[in-house]
Formats: C-alpha cells, structure tokens, sequence
C-alpha cells in the first residue's frame, strides 16, 4: 500500500483542523456565541492537527529511512569489511617480519632511522 496519499492525508485534515479551529477561537473573541464542531473546542481541534501533522512527519520519516535503508545497510557493511581486510592484512605483515630471517632485518633498507 502506498504510504505518500496517506501522509498527504493526514496533513490535509491536520491543516483543516488547525483553519477550522482559528475560526472557532475568532468567533469566540469577537462574539458571545461559541459554536462547537462536533462538540470540538478550539484547543480540541489545535490537539487533533498536532496529532495528525505529528503522525505524517513520523510516517514520511519512516517511508525515507525505509527507501534509504539498503544503501545505508551496503555502505556500513562496507565500512566493516574494509576494517577487516585491514586487520588481516596487519595480521599478514607482522606474521611475515619475525619469519623473514636475521638477513633480511638486517638489511639497510629496514634499518630503524
């Protein structure tokens, strides 16, 4: 199921409420009368759109870290692998100098400057 129509969703109605709300609170300042939609207060349909607009960020977020997911997953795996070659190749290095042989420490290109 695509998620991309029910994040626009969600932002939608979090909007519309929030628009649906200021009118509500504008009405209320400027008369005596307080209307309700639904039996909603202003600070009812402010609570629904930070709930809904707090619910589609949450869902796009998860749909980017969803789509990015295996090339963060390949580079990391990367990063790993790269770190083990060197370790082995370190291993192979040192494993090699003690078995060279007492000719080849003492040659003038290994000698310690």
């Amino acid at each position: 199921m695509p998620v991309l129509p029910l994040i626009d969703f969600l932002i939608l109605m979090g909007w519309t409420s929030l628009i649906v709300g200021f009118l509500e609170k504008t009405i209320y300042l400027a008369t005596a009368y307080r209307p309700r939609l639904l039996g909603l207060t202003p600070l009812d349909l402010l609570l629904i759109a930070f709930a809904l607009l707090l619910l589609a960020l949450t869902l796009a977020a998860r749909t980017w870290v969803k789509l990015h997911e295996p090339r963060l997953v390949a580079l990391q795996r990367r990063a790993e692998a790269d770190k083990l070659l060197a370790l082995v190749r370190g291993g192979q290095a040192a494993a090699a100098e003690p078995g060279a042989g007492a000719a080849f420490a003492s040659s003038p290109e290994r000698a310690p400057r």
